[in-house]
C-alpha cells in the first residue's frame, strides 16, 4: 500500500451557512445544498425555524452561553456531515470567527504522535464558509450610505458604553442590536453624552418579508421595543456645548473624574506617544490614579488591551468609571500593589509605570515582564524617583527627558507663566537579548501615589 492511500481520509468540512430574515427564499443553490446534505445543523432556534423539512438533519440549537459548549458540541457530532447556520455574513461578528478559534486552538492541543500530526488535525477540521449578505450591507444599501465610511459598533454581548467612543459630530454609526430594547438604550446614552440631537433609525428584519424602519430624535426618544431583530443607524450630532474629545491622546484633563492624581493632558500625550499603542497590543498602567494613561491607550485601536493596577480600592473604582465614561468598558482594573499584583498577568508589550516606584523590586519585575521589543514607560516629579530612573537609563539606555510645561495665569492686571511640578520620563525598548520571565514574587508593598502629577 502507497503511503498515499495508507493516510486517513480527511473528514468532511465543517460547513458554515450565513442566512437572513428573508430565510430558506433568499439562499443561493449551494448553500441549499449544503444544508440538505447535512447530517446535523446547529443554530439558533430562530434560524433553524426558518429552514424546510427537506433539510433532514438532526436539528440542535446552540445552548447559552455558546462559547464553552463549541468544543463540545462538535466532539459529540465528530464524524457526521456538520452544517452550522449564522446570521448574514459568519465571518462579520458571527459564529464563523467563534468556529475557527476553537479549531485552531483544537489542533494547537493535538498530540504530535496524532495521525499526521497537529497540521493534519487542522487540515482536517477546516472551515467552510457559505456567507449571505450581513445586516450592515443591507442597511447601507437601504440608507445609501457608502460601507466603507460607515462606522460599526456591536452590542451583542458587549456594554452599551463601546458606542461612546465611536460619537463624533457628522459620523454615521450602525449598530448591530442586542435586541428589541436596544434602541431606547442607546437613545439614553446619546442624551448622557450629549448627543441628544442624533437622528435614530431603527431598521427591523432587513431583507424579510417584515422589513420596516421607525425613526425619531434621541432627545426625545419614546418609541416601544420593536423587533428583536435590528439595526440602528445614527446620524450623530452633538449637542451644543458638549465637549469636544479627540481622537488621539491628550484628552482635556475635565474629560475625567479624578482626586488630583491625574496624569496631565500634556504629559499624558507625551506619555502615549513613548509607550506607542498599535492594534492588539497590551498594556500594564501602573498606579492607575484616574486610568487615564489606560483609558487612552485604548482609545487608540478598538483591538487595544489594557490592565490597570491600582491599590486604592476608591480610585480602582473611579478608574472603572472614567473607562465606561470615555467609551473603553473593556478596561481590566486591578485592585492590588505592585508588583505582587502583576502575578498571573498576561506579558504586556507596553508597561507604564506612573505610581510606586519606589516599591522595592517594582522596575524590574516589570523590566522582566516585558518581551523582546517591548516599552517601558516611567514618568516620575520625585527626586527619589528620578534618581531610580537615571540609574535604569545607564543600565538599560533609552531615552531620559524632562517635561515642563507652563499655564498663563493672571498676575495682578497682568498675564505670567505658572509651571507645573517639571515631569522626568524614562522610556526604553527591551532589546532581543532579554527574555521575558515570570514575575518575581513580592510582599504586597504599599504603592505611593508620588509619580502622578498633582
Amino acid at each position: 500500500m502507497s503511503p498515499a492511500s495508507s493516510a486517513p481520509a480527511a473528514p468532511d468540512p465543517l460547513t458554515v451557512v450565513g442566512i437572513g430574515a428573508d430565510g430558506w427564499d433568499g439562499l443561493p443553490d449551494a448553500s441549499r445544498q449544503a444544508l440538505c446534505a447535512a447530517e446535523v445543523l446547529i443554530g439558533g432556534a430562530r434560524q433553524l425555524a426558518l429552514l424546510p423539512a427537506e433539510c433532514a438533519g438532526e436539528r440542535v440549537p446552540w445552548p447559552s452561553p455558546l462559547r464553552p459548549a463549541v468544543p463540545g458540541l462538535l466532539a459529540a457530532y465528530a464524524g457526521r456531515r456538520i452544517c452550522v447556520l449564522a446570521s448574514g455574513d459568519p465571518m462579520f461578528y458571527g459564529i464563523g470567527r467563534t468556529l475557527s478559534e476553537v479549531l485552531a486552538e483544537q489542533a494547537e492541543c493535538a498530540p504530535a504522535d496524532a495521525p499526521g500530526g497537529p497540521a493534519a488535525t487542522a487540515a482536517g477540521h477546516r472551515l467552510r464558509i457559505l456567507p449571505h449578505p450581513s445586516s450592515v450591507s443591507y442597511a447601507c444599501a437601504r440608507l445609501g450610505w457608502p460601507v466603507e465610511d460607515t462606522e460599526v459598533v456591536t452590542l451583542v454581548g458587549r456594554p452599551a458604553e463601546n458606542l461612546v467612543r465611536a460619537l463624533y459630530d457628522g459620523r454615521r454609526v450602525l449598530v448591530l442590536s442586542a435586541g428589541a430594547h436596544t434602541p431606547a438604550e442607546v437613545a439614553a446614552l446619546l442624551r448622557a453624552h450629549g448627543f441628544g440631537p442624533t437622528r435614530i433609525r431603527v431598521l427591523e428584519q432587513l431583507g424579510g418579508a417584515r422589513e420596516r424602519t421607525a425613526e425619531g430624535v434621541a432627545a426625545d426618544w419614546d418609541l416601544p421595543p420593536g423587533d428583536a431583530l435590528n439595526v440602528l443607524a445614527l446620524d450623530c450630532v452633538r449637542a451644543p456645548g458638549t465637549p469636544h474629545l479627540s481622537t488621539v491622546p491628550g484628552l482635556p484633563d475635565a474629560a475625567y473624574e479624578h482626586d488630583g492624581q491625574l496624569t496631565k493632558r500634556h504629559v499624558r500625550a507625551a506619555t502615549l506617544a513613548a509607550l506607542a499603542p498599535a492594534p492588539g497590543e497590551l498594556l500594564w498602567d501602573i498606579g492607575g490614579g484616574s486610568g487615564s494613561i489606560g483609558v487612552e491607550w485604548l482609545r487608540a485601536h478598538r483591538s487595544c488591551r489594557a490592565v490597570s493596577v491600582e491599590r486604592d480600592p476608591v480610585r480602582a473604582e473611579r478608574i472603572g468609571r472614567n473607562a465606561r465614561a470615555l467609551g473603553v468598558p473593556g478596561l481590566r482594573v486591578v485592585t492590588g500593589s505592585a508588583p505582587a499584583a502583576l502575578e498571573g498577568l498576561p506579558v504586556p508589550d507596553a508597561v507604564f509605570i506612573g505610581g510606586g516606584l519606589t516599591a522595592p523590586g517594582l522596575l524590574d519585575a516589570c523590566w522582566a515582564a516585558l518581551p523582546a521589543g517591548g516599552r517601558l514607560v516611567a514618568n516620575t516629579v520625585t527626586l527619589e524617583s528620578e534618581a531610580l530612573l537615571a540609574d535604569r537609563h545607564r543600565r538599560h539606555g533609552g531615552e531620559l527627558v524632562r517635561l515642563a510645561v507652563s499655564h498663563a495665569v493672571p498676575v495682578g492686571g497682568f498675564t505670567g507663566w505658572r509651571q507645573a511640578m517639571p515631569v522626568t520620563q524614562w522610556s526604553a525598548v527591551k532589546p532581543p537579548s532579554d527574555a521575558p520571565s515570570a514575575v518575581p514574587s513580592a510582599s504586597p508593598t504599599p504603592s505611593s501615589q508620588e509619580n502622578r502629577q498633582p
